[in-house]
């Protein structure tokens, strides 16, 4: 396990090779490769905590753009700075240009294969439970806190992506401007308390 006091090349190669690593076996998208950073860079390494793995999981959604180069961007420039988002960055495209760069060229005869379209749906299932087990883990965090605003919000969030058609980005703005107003609140609390 390394150290938070790691030199900083040092730290800066672990940082590309877990993103390229990560990257490379990770099928299904930014949910995915989110749970694998929080078991690398939370669980593994202990650069950051689940707090602010959570809070970049929640960015890397809510911003235009793929969310595991969102995700990247945060993180490298988290654990890195400037240098760090660069090396995440790079570490989490190479992967996936290699293998669509080679896709394209022969797309129309491999999407055809019988077992290529089976290996496909077997990858769908374990996407499928790969989300499932970061939803189940960041909600448990949100859980042990027994804060009754957050429980809330998040009955309220899954009560409205699970049976509305309301849209995704309407759901994450409503649920950002219920943080930012609780944020303001204990900010302006903390100014009152003061005087």
């Amino acid at each position: 396990m390394h150290t938070p006091d790691q030199k900083p090349r040092n730290r800066l190669w672990t940082l590309f090779t877990s993103m390229l690593t990560i990257s490379s076996f990770t099928f299904g998208g930014g949910f995915v490769i989110v749970t694998l950073m929080k078991r690398r860079f939370v669980d593994e390494l202990g650069w950051m905590d689940e707090d602010e793995m959570l809070d970049i999981a929640a960015m890397a959604q809510s911003t235009p753009g793929a969310i595991a180069v969102n995700a990247a961007v945060l993180t490298g420039t988290r654990i890195g700075g400037t240098i760090g988002m660069f090396v995440a960055v790079l570490g989490t495209v190479i992967p996936p240009f290699m293998l669509l760069s080679v896709l394209s060229l022969c797309y129309e005869a491999f999407r055809q294969l019988y077992p290529v379209r089976l290996a496909l749906a077997g990858m769908q299932a374990g996407v499928a439970a790969v989300i499932l087990d970061v939803a189940w883990g960041l909600g448990k965090n949100v859980v042990r806190k027994k804060d009754r605003v957050d429980l809330v919000l998040m009955a309220l969030v899954f009560i409205a992506q699970w049976f509305t058609n309301l849209n995704t980005a309407v759901i994450i703005l409503s649920a950002a401007a219920v943080g930012l107003a609780r944020g303001l609140i204990r900010l302006y609390g903390k100014g009152e308390n003061r005087q």
